[in-house]
């Protein structure tokens, strides 16, 4: 009975890494890539509060700088860069989309909470 109980548990603990690993996300060279937003299929990341408002945890966890973008109906909203190393949050309303966008390749750490409607 011990040893079920040790590798329910293992499972679970594999379960919850391998899906934190979800979120780190590697960019090429030139590469635009839309993280949330448009929807099932077509969004890099899965963004639980999509309904409504949202905040993005970004990281850049690479050695190149990339820039974060923000759209609603194709227009940009905001748009930022985000240093190696450095971290920042953004606001998400219903309806926006979140790009990266980098020069060089970069390495990304994604994600999301509750933005407290």
């Amino acid at each position: 009975m011990k040893k079920y109980i040790f590798l329910f548990a293992m499972l679970f603990a594999l379960q919850s890494y391998a899906q934190k690993d979800k979120t780190v996300f590697e960019l090429k060279p030139s590469q635009s890539m839309l993280m949330t937003g448009k929807g099932a299929g077509q969004d890099g990341a899965i963004n639980p509060y999509k309904d409504g408002n949202s905040i993005a945890m970004i990281k850049n966890l690479g050695e190149n700088e990339f820039s974060i973008r923000i759209q609603r109906d194709g227009k940009i909203i905001k748009s930022r860069t985000l240093a190696a190393g450095k971290s920042t949050k953004i606001a998400l309303s219903k309806g926006t989309e979140l790009y990266f966008d980098t020069e060089q390749k970069a390495k990304v750490k994604l994600e999301f909470m509750d933005g407290l409607n």
